[in-house]
């Protein structure tokens, strides 16, 4: 076989495929070898390709290709990327036409011109080489050659102008237009939201071309922000009928079969606690002294008796990764049979669940804990205002639910213990302000208002902390796979910022050159008196990262503990169902699988973003709604954010978020200053900066981009050139503001 037989992945060439050709890697490493570009006959001859192998080969290659393993030059010879000094990556377009390619290996982005960006479209990966830097220092690619094409469709508005069709997608990271032929226009009106399918992709002399595939209707019908926001993301919002088929078999309560090798735990009075608009209930608690200390009981819905791996329902909740909540409408992990119905811990049935059984100490120290599969019963479907109603004697439970009282009661004692150990361990706690929407029969928004957390929340949150704690620690002893979530602290070049920012106020961080949770949450009590906490607090949270799923336990900084994972929302989140299933296998002294788990917990991490993002667009589109009744009226807020073009202002009264444009500040020149967080004025030294207060007008709320703009009302007061130089100064003198 000549040098075919040095392959060093032959033996999984050979269990993965009956007529296994030379592996990816050993290609790649001959090529290497050689030095040189080689024909496809000369590759396939080094290799002792047989001539009933040549196609197979050559599809080997071309799937190398697509992947930016291989390319071919002009002369139609294979190389390696990386001999060419070429960059594989994914575009990320600009709204103002430009985009960048973000390397797949790391590195820098390439900044890629509008020309570049004219063959292609955002999400598509590509190969570039380095053609030189701009005039702003950024290095600029040129593209060699589309490897993939990100997306097959897109949402927009569909426009005919002097009988061309075509769209302007709703993402505004695709720039260019999609031109619609009229043949391919198919009942699409001028100006309607339709989805169009691309048949022939951008090139350097041409644009897209695309069909349309669906008309979703007018722009500002009932529902519609969310049917956009769907498509904009790809965000998966119908089951395929291999997944109605299946949840239509499965049974519609507990069988008598389900009981097997589960404790009854039917008898314990759970409760479960939620919001008044909530559906799914994932879970249920219940609490009793136990000698000096309590014993903590939180059931969790056992989705994972229902749902195998490799099945229908498997392959669609991994894909969706979890559920989406949108403001009137949810898009569920699950089908509503079981998100809703078979797996939801409804009041006075009987279901299915996974139990961590905690003891705690009388100080509040989480002690022995137990995992097993039960049968349970919720014995009622509370609502946090009834229970902070109860709790705080505002109202007395009715006949039904006095029984449950002192149950209620004793989680709240347990409460206040773990509330007290939360503080000694140091978790961070940003204040922040939560709104929600009221709307009206035609789905627009009539009112936008705070919701204010009690301790019946607070309750819960403490809950199913300890249960996830409890979890992770599960993995670890057990040592089994499992997906972690996990939150770093902040990076050296973070921190770094951040102790340069706090330093101009007199304000040191604790921890050295690694602080920990309790040296962020000890800073966040001492500022909570300033006027300026706000400020101090936001670019605080900024310094830290996002949170993310991994199977390297990393712990979890924001919360100040060494292991934590997700176990308490198997309905809405895939990676909880995992923990689930690992815990099975880990209570059955199963032997542990192979599993892909840092690419699960990458898409996982993905997923939750889409969702959030998504979230954001309709979020955003209802309040540029809401405020097309209020153009001209006058608020006071708190800018919310500095940027080179001008200053977000979140109101007092609306909770909406709108920009101040760099030239309605005032006349002069306004230069950003990125480590101070401010805008300052090159002549009068007027400042803005996060957490001042300011007073403003509203003059426009464009839908189509889901844009407010204000206009200031009142400026802020000048300031002299002394205080920009040294406030920190200025304020370690004053008591008031420390």
């Amino acid at each position: 076989m000549g040098l075919r037989s040095q392959d060093p992945y032959l033996e999984r060439e050979r269990a993965k495929y009956g007529q296994p050709l030379p592996s990816r890697e050993f290609v790649c490493q001959v090529l290497e070898q050689e030095g040189r570009p080689l024909s496809f006959g000369a590759l396939a001859g080094l290799l002792s390709i047989r001539e009933d192998e040549l196609p197979l080969f050559q599809r080997r290659l071309g799937a190398m290709a697509r992947d930016g393993q291989l390319m071919q030059n002009r002369r139609d010879e294979w190389c390696l990327p990386t001999k060419l000094d070429l960059i594989r990556g994914r575009v990320e377009g600009h709204p103002d036409g430009f985009g960048f390619v973000v390397p797949d290996e790391g590195g820098e982005d390439l900044f890629l011109s509008p020309k570049e960006m004219h063959q292609v479209l955002h999400g598509d990966k590509v190969l570039v080489r380095i053609a030189g830097v701009d005039r702003r220092g950024r290095r600029e690619g040129k593209i060699v050659e589309v490897l993939e094409r990100g997306l097959k469709k897109v949402v927009g508005r569909y426009y005919e102008e002097h009988g061309v069709g075509f769209l302007v997608a709703e993402n505004r990271r695709i720039n260019q237009d999609i031109l619609i032929p009229r043949e391919y226009a198919g009942k699409a009106q001028s100006a309607q939201v339709v989805t169009v399918e691309i048949v022939s992709w951008p090139t350097k002399h041409s644009e897209a071309i695309g069909r349309v595939v669906e008309v979703l209707g007018d722009f500002t019908g009932p529902g519609m922000e969310i049917e956009i926001a769907l498509r904009k993301h790809d965000l998966p919002h119908e089951f395929p009928p291999e997944v109605e088929t299946q949840a239509k078999k499965l049974p519609k309560k507990v069988l008598k079969k389900d009981w097997a090798g589960r404790e009854d735990i039917t008898q314990l009075p759970l409760v479960t606690i939620d919001s008044e608009t909530a559906r799914d209930f994932d879970d249920a608690v219940y609490c009793e002294k136990s000698g000096r200390g309590w014993r903590l009981v939180v059931a969790i819905a056992d989705v994972s008796h229902y749902v195998k791996p490799g099945d229908a329902l498997d392959g669609e909740a991994y894909g969706r990764g979890n559920s989406v909540y949108f403001p009137r409408r949810v898009i569920p992990m699950l089908p509503e049979a079981l998100s809703n119905g078979l797996c939801s811990l409804n009041p006075q049935v009987e279901r299915l669940c996974m139990v961590c059984d905690m003891n705690i100490n009388a100080r509040g120290d989480l002690g022995d804990y137990r995992f097993y599969p039960a049968v349970m019963f919720s014995h009622a479907r509370l609502t946090y205002t009834q229970v902070w109603n109860w709790l705080s004697d505002e109202e007395k439970p009715g006949k039904e639910h006095m029984p449950l009282l002192p149950h209620l009661q004793n989680l709240q004692k347990l409460f206040h213990l773990l509330q007290k150990n939360r503080q000694k361990r140091g978790a961070i706690d940003f204040e922040s302000v939560e709104t929600r929407m009221l709307f009206d029969d035609h789905g627009k928004i009539t009112r936008i208002e705070p919701v204010h957390r009690n301790d019946a929340h607070k309750l819960i949150e403490e809950c199913m902390l300890a249960a996830n704690t409890c979890a992770a620690d599960f993995l670890i002893s057990n040592k089994r796979p499992g997906l972690y979530r996990v939150h770093e602290g902040p990076t050296p070049e973070k921190l770094q910022a951040l102790r340069g920012f706090l330093a101009e106020f007199g304000l040191q961080l604790g921890g050295g050159d690694e602080p920990q949770a309790k040296d962020y949450a000890a800073l966040l009590e001492k500022i909570k008196p300033r006027p300026d906490a706000q400020l101090l607090q936001t670019v605080m949270l900024r310094s830290l990262k996002q949170a993310m799923y991994s199977p390297d336990n990393a712990g979890h900084f924001g919360l100040a503990y060494d292991h934590y994972t997700h176990f308490t929302s198997p309905i809405r989140r895939y990676p909880d169902l995992m923990v689930h299933r690992a815990i099975k296998a880990g209570l059955a002294k199963e032997k542990p699988g192979k599993q892909p788990l840092a690419e699960i917990g990458m898409h996982c991490s993905m997923t939750e973003r889409r969702a959030d993002e998504a979230s954001r667009d309709v979020e955003s589109w209802l309040k540029t709604y809401y405020m097309r009744d209020h153009i001209g009226n006058v608020y006071t807020g708190t800018v919310s954010a500095a940027t080179s073009f001008g200053i977000f202002v979140a109101l007092d009264e609306v909770f909406v978020e709108g920009l101040v444009h760099v030239t309605e500040l005032g006349q002069d020149y306004f230069h950003y200053d990125q480590g101070k967080h401010w805008l300052i004025g090159e002549r009068t030294g007027k400042r803005f900066r996060l957490g001042d207060r300011v007073t403003v007008k509203v003059v426009r709320a464009d839908i189509e981009t889901s844009k407010i703009d204000f206009t200031l009302v009142e400026e802020p007061r000048e300031i002299r050139p002394a205080e920009t130089e040294k406030p920190a100064k200025k304020r370690s003198k004053s008591k008031a503001t420390s």
